[in-house]
């Protein structure tokens, strides 16, 4: 019996197309250079644009709450760069698995770290910080704990994160993963898709549909000015409704 008709046989599931929707990579270009599809970005915040995506039916995007912006940060945007660690008494390997993860991080990148759950160890320090401003990062988003608080504010690098403590990663925790689908809460991140960060948290928007949602979100951005324009100059919220606005 042939590998085919066995599975039909024994009715293996199929997961060919899961697969597909999860874990591939989409090569998407836009019609604009990506660091002016950024530039545009930062020009908007995070709520405005996860207005849009609901527009676009995408109501999961926003990183979970417990994920705080270490400072008041206006809105920074990169492209995903993906990480994933998870507790772990091992350290062998680490350090050669993580300088190879950070030879491969590249210029614009926003960095996703996935702890799976740790709540014992940090994954972003001082170091990590000014290694990662050298390289051009953008910024990073740890889904978990940092230390070196000081440093990262001298640096002026913006860092999201679950918690601060002194403890370092090795004999804690190992990378596992990078540059792989990652899953933080109700959202999927893939390496290469548009993250926002600001005051409000961390936004991620699919690079499939990113061009479109940022024509969107400046329209929105646009319209709201002429909203502003309105209540400022004292018209009535009945009159600004009746004129198409909204609050």
């Amino acid at each position: 019996m042939s590998v085919e008709n066995y599975k039909k046989e024994v009715g293996m599931m199929n997961l060919e197309k899961l697969i597909q929707e999860r874990e591939s990579v989409e090569k998407v270009t836009f019609p604009v250079a990506e660091k002016e599809l950024l530039n545009r970005f930062q020009r908007l915040y995070t709520g405005a644009v996860n207005d849009v995506l609901r527009e676009f039916c995408y109501l999961n995007q926003a990183l979970p709450g417990h994920i705080m912006p270490l400072r008041e940060y206006r809105t920074v945007a990169g492209l995903a760069f993906t990480v994933k660690s998870a507790p772990n008494a091992m350290i062998k390997g680490e350090m050669e698995y993580r300088t190879q993860m950070l030879d491969e991080m590249h210029e614009d990148a926003f960095v996703i770290w996935d702890t799976s759950g740790d709540s014992k160890a940090t994954l972003w320090g001082g170091v990590m910080t000014a290694t990662a401003k050298g390289k051009k990062v953008k910024a990073a988003c740890i889904d978990g704990g940092i230390r070196d608080t000081h440093q990262i504010l001298e640096a002026d690098f913006p860092v999201f994160y679950k918690y601060r403590i002194s403890n370092g990663s090795l004999g804690r925790c190992l990378i596992t993963h990078y540059q792989t689908t990652l899953q933080i809460g109700d959202v999927t991140v893939k390496p290469g898709d548009i993250i926002l960060g600001d005051i409000d948290g961390v936004l991620v928007v699919p690079r499939t549909i990113a061009y479109e949602v940022l024509l969107r979100a400046e329209e929105i951005l646009e319209n709201e000015k002429v909203i502003f324009s309105w209540v400022n100059q004292g018209d009535s919220i009945e009159e600004i409704t009746r004129k198409g606005g909204y609050f």
